[in-house]
Formats: structure tokens, C-alpha cells, sequence
């Protein structure tokens, strides 16, 4: 669907026509103004386009087109396209995995982390064989490499990955089943 689709008809009475020439006209102006500005701006052009139309919209009054329909779209290209940059410079983005805000010191977030750690130490040492010390390991605060690691448990350097890769496929099995599966629709039995 483009724009010319939007723009009423002509009415049998002359009335409507006009808008159909105007944006005929000037769609084409529009819309290379827009690409040639969308970019310095940081915005689509498709959106600066928009808002161009708007303003046209907004302006027209009667059928008549601006007096210089070509230095009229530069100038109204121009100015959606000041006021997207300086939106741009107010907004800013959200960086994602925290939400807004100073939450690092919240005590709610700090309680929910160490039940969720406690969580996984407790089901860490349900698991069997080796998996408890080698995770415990993995876990350490101090970071250790898989040389530590390797020293630490007596075991060769190359065994640590499979080793890992099953004890982890173990915790996740084991958590699965401790965990309530949701019934449909989203509701918990």
C-alpha cells in the first residue's frame, strides 16, 4: 500500500483531487530528501518521510499547494530531521540485562542473587561423584583456570571439559525436575 492509496478520490463535486496531485507531485522529492537526511539525523527515512507528510497535512488548509513546493520540502525535511537528532541526544538506550536505575545496592535484588545461589551450591552438592567438587571448583570466587583446577582434583587437564559437560547436563536434569512445569495457558498446577 504507498501513500497515494490514503488520498481520497476526487469527489464528483472537484473537491479531493488536488491532495491526490499534490503528493504526486512531491512524493519523489520527499522521499530523496528524506534518505539524503535520515541517515545524519539517526533516524529511518521511512519515519522522516512521515513526518513530512504530517507537517504537509497539518499546514494545508485549502487545496493549494506551498508556493515552492520543492523549497518548501527541503526546509520541512530539514526541520523533522533537527528535531529527530535532538530527540536523539535526549533519549537513551537501554543497555539491556539490568533494568533502569541504580538496583546494584537494592536489598530485594541482593536477597533474590544469594537465595539463587544457595540454590545452586545446595543442588551442586546433591550431585554424584566427582560433579560436587569439580562445580565447586568451577565456582570458586577466585576465578581458577582448568590448570588449578586440574591440580586441585588430581585429574588431567584434558578429562575437565567432558567431565564438566556431563555434571552440567546432570545439574540441569536435576533442576528440570525440581522445577514446576507450567500447564498450558501459562497457569502453574
Amino acid at each position: 500500500m504507498t501513500l497515494l492509496d490514503h488520498v481520497p478520490a476526487a469527489r464528483a463535486d472537484g473537491e479531493g483531487g488536488r491532495g491526490r496531485e499534490i503528493v504526486h507531485a512531491l512524493y519523489a522529492l520527499v522521499r530523496a530528501e528524506a534518505a539524503a537526511e535520515a541517515q545524519a539525523a539517526g533516524v529511518e527515512a521511512a519515519d522522516l518521510e512521515q513526518a513530512v507528510w504530517l507537517r504537509l497535512l497539518e499546514r494545508r488548509t485549502g487545496p493549494e499547494t506551498p508556493p515552492d513546493p520543492a523549497r518548501w520540502v527541503r526546509a520541512a525535511v530539514r526541520a523533522e530531521a533537527r528535531v529527530a537528532r535532538r530527540r536523539t541526544r535526549r533519549e537513551r538506550a537501554y543497555a539491556g540485562g539490568e533494568p533502569p536505575g541504580d538496583w546494584a545496592g537494592c536489598p530485594e535484588r541482593i536477597t533474590v542473587g544469594a537465595d539463587e545461589r544457595r540454590a545452586l551450591r545446595a543442588a551442586v552438592g546433591r550431585l554424584p561423584g566427582r560433579c560436587p567438587r569439580l562445580l565447586e571448583a568451577m565456582l570458586a570466587a577466585h576465578d581458577p583456570t582448568y590448570r588449578e583446577i586440574a591440580g586441585e582434583l588430581g585429574m588431567s587437564q584434558g578429562s575437565l571439559g567432558p567431565m564438566r559437560s556431563r555434571c552440567l547436563g546432570c545439574l540441569r536434569r536435576m533442576l528440570a525436575a525440581e522445577v514446576v512445569a507450567p500447564e498450558p495457558w501459562g497457569m502453574e498446577r
